[in-house]
């Protein structure tokens, strides 16, 4: 029977390729112009963290932007978000030095999983200031929706919160993973 534990090539690696996945999408997110969006027609508003723009109406085809940085909660926000990500970008990368050599593998894995919550704490911060000051300073037309780009970034914080769980129970079994131990496969021996 064939077992396979983080100890095998391809399983040790899914852990920063989730962490890997999580950059990817962090990176939709901030580069997304679909933070908050119409909802139906007339599509007359398109924000992104950092800049909102409207259209007259239907028959206008020019956006008017403006930046949210004049206002100190779209800094806030924004440094937050950006803080959260470039933590994650710094445990993707001691994430794929702890798989990759044998001795460091569990000596800072919780630190990593620390880190990632305190990554996932930023983002959480700058995902909840956006649309709660953006709703109560920018007058809003119509109907709007918080759209792709914002849901990008929660995906990118839900993956975050997921490996950090990982990260800080992996060291618990330690022997498991590393195949110090007789696996188990049930049945009635004696």
């Amino acid at each position: 029977m064939m077992r396979c534990g983080l100890a095998c090539w391809r399983c040790r690696w899914l852990l920063p390729l989730l962490l890997g996945l999580a950059i990817i999408l962090g990176i939709i997110s901030l580069a997304g112009r679909g933070w908050l969006e119409s909802a139906s027609f007339p599509y007359v508003r398109q924000a992104s963290l950092w800049s909102d723009c409207v259209k007259q109406g239907a028959d206008d085809y020019n956006w008017r932007c403006r930046s949210l940085m004049d206002y100190s909660w779209g800094r806030a926000a924004a440094a937050t978000f950006l803080v959260g990500f470039i933590i994650l970008c710094i445990c993707f990368i001691l994430a794929v030095i702890a798989f990759s050599i044998e001795i460091l593998r569990f000596n800072f894995v919780r630190g990593i999983g620390g880190l990632l919550f305190l990554a996932a704490a930023f983002l959480i911060i700058g995902l909840v200031i956006y649309p709660v000051m953006f709703t109560e300073d920018i007058p809003l037309t119509g109907e709007n929706m918080f759209s792709w780009a914002y849901g990008f970034g929660w995906a990118t914080t839900i993956i975050v919160i997921g490996c950090a769980f990982f990260f800080c129970c992996l060291p618990n079994w330690e022997d498991e993973v590393l195949g110090n131990i007789k696996p188990y496969y049930g049945g009635s021996g004696v």
